[in-house]
Parts: C-alpha cells; sequence; structure tokens
C-alpha cells in the first residue's frame, strides 16, 4: 500500500505517519515545511519513508507526487481563522486551488481522505448537527474549506471528516488550539482569560484523528463517497467546562472576557452516529490530552504566540 500524505509534516500529519509505517505502507510526505522540518526527522530512520518538499499549488509537483499512491491523505491547508484571515489570498490560494489541483491529477482508483472541520456549520443556536445538516460557514478558513470539501467529493473518490476541535500533544506542537493554548496558560501564566465562555464545542485527540484516518482505509468499501462528523458526544463541551478541568489541574485563576469573538462561531453540539455505526470510536478524553500537555509543558520550553481565546 502506497500512501500520500499532504500537509503531512504538520500537528496531524506527524501524527499519522508514525501510525501508517507501523503499518508498513510506503508513506510519502509531500510539504512545504512552512514550520520547519525537525518534526519528521525520526521519520526519516525507516526505510518507507519518504520526503518531498513542495507545494500543493504546483500542480506538476502534485501530480508528480501523486502518480503510483493508493491512497491519498490530505491535509495541506491554512488551518484556523486567525492564519486564514492574515492571509486571505494565501488561504483560498492553498486551500480551495490547491484541492482542485489535487481533484485534477487524482486517477479512478485512487482514494482520498480528507481532513475537514467542523467550522463549515458556522452560526447555529441550540442544534444538533448532523452530516446532513446544511453548511453556514462564516470565516475564512470555514468557506475555504466547505468549497474544498465540496471539490473532493464531487469526484466520487473521496472520504471527507468534518473533525471536532483538535487537541493534545504531536511532534508538531499546536498552542493556537483552544485545549492547548488554555493549558498553556494556565500552568505557565497560572492564570486563563477566555470569551464566549458558555459557546459549547467538541473535542477530539489527534491520535484518534490519526486513527480515523487508517480506519477510512480499512473501510473504504463502506466509507467512500460518504462525509462523517469525528468526534464523540461525551466530549461536547463548553469552554467554561475546560477552563474549569484546567484550573483544578493547575491551580490557575480563570478570567472570563467580554471582548473577543470565535469567527466560525462554533457553538452547537454535533451527533456521531453515522461514524459510529460504521464502528469507529474515540480513545481518548479531554482529561487525558490536559494531563499529557500538562506533563510535557513542565519540562519543555516552548513558546505560546497565539491569542488568548
Amino acid at each position: 500500500m502506497k500512501v500520500l500524505v499532504t500537509g503531512g509534516a504538520g500537528y496531524i500529519g506527524t501524527s499519522v505517519v508514525p501510525l501508517l509505517l507501523e503499518r508498513g505502507y510506503d508513506v510519502t510526505v509531500f510539504d512545504c515545511l512552512m514550520f520547519g522540518g525537525t518534526q519528521i526527522l525520526p521519520f526519516f530512520r525507516n526505510p518507507n519513508f519518504h520526503f518531498v518538499k513542495g507545494d500543493i499549488r504546483d500542480k506538476a509537483a502534485l501530480e508528480a507526487v501523486v502518480k503510483g499512491k493508493n491512497i491519498i491523505i490530505h491535509l495541506a491547508a491554512i488551518v484556523g481563522f486567525p492564519a486564514c484571515r492574515e492571509n486571505p489570498a494565501l488561504a483560498y490560494s492553498t486551500n480551495v486551488e490547491g484541492t482542485q489541483n489535487l481533484a485534477d491529477v487524482i486517477t479512478k482508483d485512487q482514494y482520498v481522505l480528507f481532513g475537514s472541520t467542523g467550522s463549515n456549520y458556522g452560526s447555529l443556536v441550540d442544534a444538533i448537527c448532523t452530516e446532513d445538516t446544511p453548511l453556514n460557514p462564516l470565516s475564512i478558513y470555514g468557506k475555504t474549506k466547505t468549497e474544498a470539501e465540496r471539490i473532493l467529493m464531487a469526484t466520487g473518490q473521496a472520504t471527507a471528516y468534518r473533525f471536532a476541535t483538535a487537541f493534545g500533544l504531536s511532534p508538531r506542537l499546536r498552542l493556537d488550539l483552544l485545549v492547548n493554548d488554555l493549558t498553556y496558560q494556565g500552568l505557565k501564566q497560572k492564570y486563563m482569560v477566555i470569551y464566549e465562555a458558555d459557546f459549547m464545542r467538541t473535542f477530539i485527540h489527534v491520535y484518534d484523528i490519526a486513527r480515523s484516518f487508517l480506519f477510512a482505509i480499512d473501510n473504504r468499501s463502506k466509507m467512500q463517497g460518504h462525509v462523517y462528523n469525528v468526534g464523540n458526544e461525551s466530549m461536547n463541551f463548553s469552554k467554561r467546562h475546560i477552563c474549569d478541568l484546567i484550573a483544578s489541574k493547575t491551580g490557575a485563576y480563570v478570567h472570563y472576557a467580554d471582548v473577543g469573538e470565535d469567527q466560525d462561531k462554533r457553538n452547537y453540539t454535533v451527533s456521531y452516529e453515522k461514524i459510529r455505526n460504521v464502528g469507529f470510536e474515540t480513545t481518548l478524553t479531554i482529561e487525558d490530552g490536559v494531563d499529557e500537555l500538562i506533563q510535557a509543558l513542565e519540562v519543555v520550553k516552548v513558546h505560546n504566540p497565539h491569542a488568548n481565546a
């Protein structure tokens, strides 16, 4: 089995690549290394790992690396509303045009797994989102990911995963994610600043995100052509609940601010019945993620440049 992971040097990619290699798959990462490459160094020890430096906006380069692959896990993107807001043109050219490039170069027998997002749902009040809930993305990030999902699903060769909000440790650690950021604040600053405290979100550990891609590979015959919410109803929490959990473990003070907003307006609960009926369940809880983050951040010096959430 030959697997290509676009954006494989990122937060999710560096969690899924080891699982693919453990299975003995031939794995190629295609990434522009926007955030450096030290996080992928251990992979080079495995003879089944290959790396091609490139950008999905370069159609010729993408076509060359796609050739001969059985599975493409498409993760390359400008991720999150702050990064997309900072450079809308880059977000569109990467998330939409880069994805169109991929749709244009795949062959009929190739299977694409797309890392989509719950931000596609936009602003909903007192709603439980299923895969049939109309999409209403509000931010540049949500809009570009929604369009990318549409492009790939139109090929008939893809499965799209609308992930809950990710958290947890990964070789390419992100501290702009809510749980990760708040844990950092609580541990290092001993206080957390939070806005829209009663907004509801659903969460998923990055390891379970990685597992979900292997699950799709194993269940292609049932899952190809379908969109799935990926997460677990047991982790539908308010931001206040997350702060209280972290404060109980760090002794941090929580300040609830009246300024700031989530441009994606994520304030809803999500149903994961569809993917559960296929057989996928998450394994790690919010508390598991907070505990591992505290252990790691106590010994590893990292800088968190991101604004409070």
